[in-house]
C-alpha cells in the first residue's frame, strides 16, 4: 500500500478536498474521491491487478495515483464538476 495524495482546492470560493489512495495487493485498485465538508460528492476507482506481477509495481502504481488524482484536480478547476456539485450541495454552493 502506497502513500496518498492530499489536496484543498479552492474551486468559485469554495474549498474542496481531493484524496487519492491505493487499496494495496488484496484489493488492487485506486481510488480518488472529492469532498466537501466531510461528504464525498465525486469518486474514481481503477484496478490494477494487471500490475501485480512488475517488476516495478510500486512506481506503475504510484504513477497511476498520481495521474488519477491530477484528472480530478483537473476536472473540477475547469468546472467539469459543477453541475454536479450544485446538484449535491444545492445551487446556491457558489458564491455569485
Amino acid at each position: 500500500m502506497l502513500t496518498g495524495y492530499n489536496t484543498n482546492l479552492a474551486h468559485r470560493g469554495v474549498t474542496f478536498h481531493i484524496q487519492t489512495e491505493d487499496s494495496g495487493r488484496n484489493k488492487p485498485h485506486i481510488i480518488t474521491h472529492l469532498f466537501h465538508g466531510g461528504t464525498i460528492l465525486a469518486s474514481e476507482k481503477t484496478g490494477y491487478a494487471e500490475l501485480l506481477e512488475s517488476d516495478d509495481l510500486k512506481a506503475e502504481v504510484n504513477s497511476r495515483m498520481e495521474a488519477q488524482h491530477k484528472a480530478m484536480l483537473r476536472r473540477l478547476s475547469q468546472g467539469e464538476l459543477d453541475t454536479v456539485l450544485g446538484e449535491r450541495l444545492g445551487a446556491e454552493v457558489f458564491p455569485d
